[in-house]
């Protein structure tokens, strides 16, 4: 059997002391979450996370750094490989079409997060948010992708 984890982004995006999240339906219920999804082939993961909060927030962020690689073992049996980010908004995309999971996005100030800790998608969208609060930020220079064709 070949072992293969999912292999997902996120961004924790702040602004004015709001952090912005999406109001989802799952397989499990509705949940909040950072935005964040899978990365597609050939798709480096910055872009990934750029490509993921356009379509779940209808906002275009910059990537600033790198908060977090965490290995998430779901109650479902699923692994997965995610690379958190930590991105600044840029503007709000009018008349954006959200991904259809999507109720909302919305923008949440941490004590609000914290007051729907058993609304999360996953430990891991508190975790992100305590640890960007906590002032950890890694270069993005740490990432690197290679194309090898043969």
């Amino acid at each position: 059997m070949i072992w293969t984890p999912h292999v997902t982004v996120a961004t924790v995006v702040e602004k004015n002391g709001r952090f912005l999240l999406v109001h989802e339906q799952t397989d499990v219920g509705i949940v909040y979450n950072q935005p964040a999804g899978h990365v597609d082939p050939n798709e480096t993961l910055i872009e990934a996370a750029i490509r993921e909060t356009i379509e779940e927030t209808g906002w275009k962020v910059d990537i600033q750094n790198v908060l977090a690689l965490n290995l998430y073992n779901a109650p479902n049996g699923i692994t997965y490989l995610r690379t958190t980010f930590a991105a600044t908004p840029i503007e709000k995309i009018e008349g954006a079409k959200l991904d259809k999971e999507i109720i909302e996005a919305v923008w949440l100030a941490y004590d609000e997060i914290h007051a729907r800790k058993n609304e999360l998608r996953s430990p891991l969208v508190l975790s992100d948010i305590e640890r960007y609060r906590s002032g950890v930020r890694y270069p993005l220079a740490l990432l690197a992708q290679f194309n090898i064709h043969s």
